[in-house]
């Protein structure tokens, strides 16, 4: 009898589950289509765009084009004056790229360390790892959460963060953002080198690097030079780098030689709703929408400025 009982039992199973395998499978419910961040773009607004400060915007010249960086003064103030100061004097011109680590940074400045390019700006600044709320801007707050920081959002384009208990904010090691290489002392960078995220954003460096500003164009000049084969990345040959042909603040570039590029508005509505169309992305060709995005992910579109 026992031994009926369990054979019946095994038949039983399989059968059920020879009938479960012979249903098909529920379909997978059509995504609506939505709004694309290009539609979004597309019908933006005039007001929805700020152009470049020339006072806060760097051209870095490369034999293969222009790489334009946007510095960030209301999160670092000292060490921007101090970039602007080393460009002025022609600090960099004639200096390298001197470091490319797979998915990690690309860095430039001197490469000579035993006879280092002399140069008139202050030789160190006090770190910036983060700067006092009430003076960094306008922040709007992403609503996803994050891992590394009590709040985090964006500040006149830039992608930020910020604690309300410490009354503290800083920017973030997203994908392209300028960091002031330092030695071990937290006060030793001055920016006369600096670098730039490749890779996957390496959080865990925000607060311990003054974060100066991001590449708003010309990313695809530097995410694209060979990896450096020496420790970290750092190029072993002279012939392996990369040469900065010139680097100027674009305040003392004439007009007509400028970069016409504007940054969309990170605290208008129409910017919200790129970060809803990257954050809910419609079918047909979408089969999943995450309904979340984290800050690095969120797109700042760049453009060049409309007559």
């Amino acid at each position: 009898m026992s031994t009926m009982s369990t054979a019946l039992r095994l038949a039983l199973t399989a059968g059920a589950l020879a009938a479960a395998g012979s249903q098909a499978a529920p379909a997978t419910k059509e995504l609506p289509p939505r709004a694309t961040v290009a539609d979004v773009v597309k019908a933006s607004k005039p007001a929805d765009w700020r152009a470049l400060d020339p006072e806060n915007t760097l051209y870095m010249d490369l034999p293969t084009g222009r790489v334009v960086i946007e510095l960030a003064p209301a999160f670092a103030p000292n060490t921007a004056a101090n970039i602007r100061a080393l460009v002025r004097e022609n600090y960099f011109d004639g200096l390298f790229i001197i470091r490319s680590q797979e998915s990690f940074v690309v860095q430039w400045g001197d490469p000579d360390e035993e006879k280092p390019k002399a140069f008139k700006a202050a030789k160190t600044v006090k770190a910036e790892f983060t700067a006092p709320i009430k003076s960094a801007g306008t922040f709007t707050r992403l609503k996803d959460g994050d891992v590394y920081a009590p709040q985090v959002g964006h500040v006149n384009g830039f992608p930020a963060a910020r604690d309300p208990a410490s009354g503290q904010a800083w920017l973030v090691h997203c994908y392209a953002m300028i960091g002031v290489a330092r030695d071990t002392d937290a006060d030793t960078g001055n920016g006369s080198q600096l670098y730039t995220v490749i890779g996957h954003a390496p959080r865990q460096l925000d607060r311990n690097i003054t974060v100066v500003g991001r590449v708003v164009s010309g990313m695809s000049l530097l995410s694209v030079q060979p990896r450096g084969t020496g420790a970290l990345g750092f190029y072993e040959k002279p012939e392996q780098r990369m040469p900065l042909k010139l680097v100027r603040m674009a305040a003392d570039v004439p007009e007509a030689e400028r970069s016409k590029l504007e940054v969309m508005r990170t605290d208008s509505a129409t910017y919200q709703a790129v970060i809803d169309a990257q954050r809910n992305r419609g079918g047909p060709w979408n089969k999943f929408s995450a309904g979340k995005i984290d800050l690095c992910s969120a797109p700042i579109p760049v453009r060049e400025q409309k007559p």
